[in-house]
């Protein structure tokens, strides 16, 4: 084979085996736009094939992949290097050191292989041989040109971005609800049904307290809302049922709140098995971000507002890792769920269920418990919610006909919300069915081919709009307006606001609602002489009233019997809570309700007769069970039995059907040795070492 003059480095050895070009841009962006690049890379086949190679392989998976540090697996570069490990590369064409690598470790990495296995490296107008000093030299040069030159433009670039974003002028994409002016400025899209979707998706939040709850009334009621979707390259809004987590996005979003953030994601490098990995951290407090600029454009809520909002998405978080949580108000029983907190500690109360339907609430301060102490105050919830009920009754229906008239202006706006959502979206239909109409009405009727494509579109506008008109006509026959005899009778609730109360059509929900709304947290104390709680109410606004009562008493005459607690205190000292309700159902007792024991009721049962214990049973090596007896002898369960009815051999039990206590000391004496080893021997048990040298063997060796 002809051999290229261009280069002396260039060897028949080379030829033989095949050249790699390599090609890669560190972003989808890059690969879309940078098309010149992607040319001028492409075009090294052509060079490797006026240097003499014919087998070429093209590598270009990597198109798009960042090969910064932490940045993902890179497949091209992986097989790239791999091909020249076992020896099936000439050379490698890469238009510049940064295309085959950002970082020191896969440079060197790849100039050591290369230096091993005799491949060339090229960027098409160089060739340089890893086994020669000076190019060596000159490829580790270009290496770490290539690293810091990434992070000079990185910082360069972030620094241009951070001060650009301190004035509020850094334009990223802007969220639905608002477009970039002119000038420059974010302000709130000029279409007021895209404003007043948003402004009600704040509104309805208001009122469900909740993200869920919010998220279900517009499926329910089938209004739709503005959502960015990416078509053809360009952010467009679509008009769709929300999902969840589109409300949850929304509501989290400080912009809406006429706040500029930015900064407030940061990226962490971190070193896990063995590989540096991107890890992307979001602050969960906006004012925790690099710039915060309020009032930097319009909102659609005031920051206060926001503010608030996240409060309530946060309480709403029944995560277990989070101690002070309060939760949304749900229908179970427990009316101071969230609000009760305990003077002596200073911790929350939770509430537990209990009954035979499981809906009792029972307030419960845990204390140091789960630290190996005790729970710090519990009681009962029905009596406590009962007298506080009547505490609420003083300061609530001195205000009930303020209330009722705002009812009236509730129940009057719940109505125009909906309907003024339909209305916006027949008048957006039907001008979008007018266009469609006019284009369909230029086109040539001869040209079907597009006629029929514009008469298609049509027709479908006018569906969409006689959909939205019938969901208007069926929303106006489930309301109607609220009569004067109606409005009359709204505001004479407001005078016996106890009946209200307690109607079947007012929930624990709503009961949890109004508690929250005028309560900021309830202060709970026991006298311990007389057994009695004092309550210390904090309204909102900054009052506080007090009330007491006597603790209630739990579970009167239903207590465990004395034999239960006696066999739970001999346990406890060494079996876990599961062991011990085992052993008492074996023994058939039953708790003080008549029912089976089971793990969290022994633990309840220790905890109120403070009788110290254990979770799980504590192994003890030198004592063994039964069952762990016959394993370390190797003989079976039968015959550890024979041993100890034959009085060979002790054993303890703390009560009837508890796990046998078995000394290891006793197991290791020397009679038992004799008497196992005998019938290892023999196959008999000698229990009393009488003739057993007589006896034949029953297994031979």
């Amino acid at each position: 084979m002809m051999i290229s003059q261009i280069n002396n480095k260039i060897k028949e050895s080379h030829l033989q085996r095949k050249a790699i070009i390599y090609i890669r841009q560190s972003s989808a962006r890059q690969v879309k736009h940078n098309k010149e690049s992607q040319r001028l890379q492409y075009a090294l086949k052509d060079k490797a094939k006026s240097w003499g190679w014919k087998d070429i392989e093209i590598i270009d998976s990597d198109l798009g992949s960042s090969a910064a540090l932490g940045a993902a697996r890179r497949d091209g570069f992986e097989r790239m290097t791999s091909l020249v490990a076992i020896g099936q590369t000439g050379i490698i064409f890469s238009r510049e050191a940064s295309r085959l690598s950002r970082t020191d470790k896969d440079w060197c990495r790849l100039l050591e292989v290369c230096n091993l296995f005799n491949t060339l490296i090229s960027d098409g107008e160089q060739i340089y041989d890893c086994n020669c000093m000076d190019d060596q030299l000159i490829l580790g040069i270009k290496g770490t040109i290539s690293t810091v030159e990434l992070k000079m433009l990185q910082a360069r670039l972030i620094k241009g971005m951070q001060e650009k974003a301190k004035r509020g002028e850094f334009k990223r994409q802007i969220p639905s609800g608002y477009i970039w002016d002119a000038n420059d400025q974010a302000v709130k899209i000029p279409d007021k049904r895209i404003q007043d979707t948003i402004e009600l998706i704040f509104k309805k939040f208001r009122e469900m307290r909740t993200i869920r709850q919010t998220h279900l009334w517009f499926h329910s009621e089938n209004i739709e809302v503005p959502v960015l979707k990416d078509i053809a390259g360009k952010k467009e809004i679509i008009w769709k049922l929300p999902a969840i987590g589109y409300v949850k996005s929304l509501l989290k979003n400080p912009f809406y709140a006429g706040v500029y953030v930015w900064g407030r994601q940061t990226t962490h490098l971190e070193y896990k098995d063995g590989k540096i990995i991107r890890q992307k951290k979001t602050a969960s407090d906006a004012r925790e971000s690099k710039v915060f600029i309020e009032n930097h454009h319009e909102g659609y809520i005031d920051l206060e507002t926001y503010d608030d909002n996240q409060d309530i998405i946060s309480s709403n978080c029944l995560s277990q890792t989070r101690v002070e949580r309060t939760g949304a108000a749900r229908n179970g029983q427990g009316l101071l769920s969230g609000k009760l907190r305990c003077g002596k500690c200073g911790r929350k109360f939770y509430i537990a269920y209990y009954g035979k339907s499981g809906t009792a609430a029972r307030y419960i301060c845990r204390g140091d418990y789960q630290n190996g102490g005790k729970y710090c105050l519990a009681f009962g919830g029905s009596t406590v919610d009962k007298k506080f009920k009547k505490e609420l009754f003083k300061v609530i229906s001195q205000n009930g006909m303020k209330a009722s008239i705002k009812a009236v202006k509730m129940l009057s706006l719940k109505k125009s919300d909906k309907n003024k959502a339909f209305e916006q979206k027949i008048n957006q239909l039907e001008y979008e069915a007018n266009r469609a109409f006019e284009q369909y009405n230029e086109v040539d009727p001869r040209n079907r081919l597009v006629a029929s494509v514009l008469e298609k579109r049509w027709n479908k506008k006018l569906e969409e709009l006689d959909d939205a008109k019938n969901n208007i006509v069926e929303a106006s026959k489930e309301s109607h307006d609220i009569s004067n005899e109606e409005k009359r009778k709204i505001l004479a609730l407001g005078k016996k606001f106890p009946e209200v109360w307690d109607s079947q059509h007012c929930t624990n929900s709503l009961r949890k609602k109004i508690i929250r709304t005028v309560i900021e947290e309830v202060i709970v104390n026991l006298n311990e002489a007389n057994q009695v709680l004092k309550f210390i109410i904090h309204w909102k606004g900054g009052c506080h009233t007090e009330f007491e009562m006597p603790k209630p008493a739990s579970g009167v005459g239903q207590k465990t019997s004395l034999e239960d607690l006696e066999i739970i205190r001999k346990m406890a000292v060494r079996y876990g809570d599961d062991a011990i309700a085992r052993v008492l159902n074996k023994l058939g007792r039953e708790t003080a309700t008549g029912k089976r024991w089971n793990e969290s009721r022994v633990r309840n049962i220790r905890s109120r007769y403070s009788i110290a214990g254990h979770i799980r049973t504590v192994e003890t090596p030198d004592i063994l069970t039964l069952g762990q007896s016959a394993k370390y002898l190797n003989v079976s369960q039968t015959t550890i039995k024979r041993l100890v009815s034959n009085d060979v051999l002790k054993k303890d039990q703390a009560v009837s059907w508890a796990p046998w206590e078995i000394k290891k000391t006793d197991l290791d004496s020397d009679k038992i040795k004799n008497i196992v080893k005998v019938l290892h021997k023999t196959g008999k048990l000698m229990v009393r070492g009488d003739g057993s040298e007589k006896q034949m063997e029953l297994f031979n060796n």
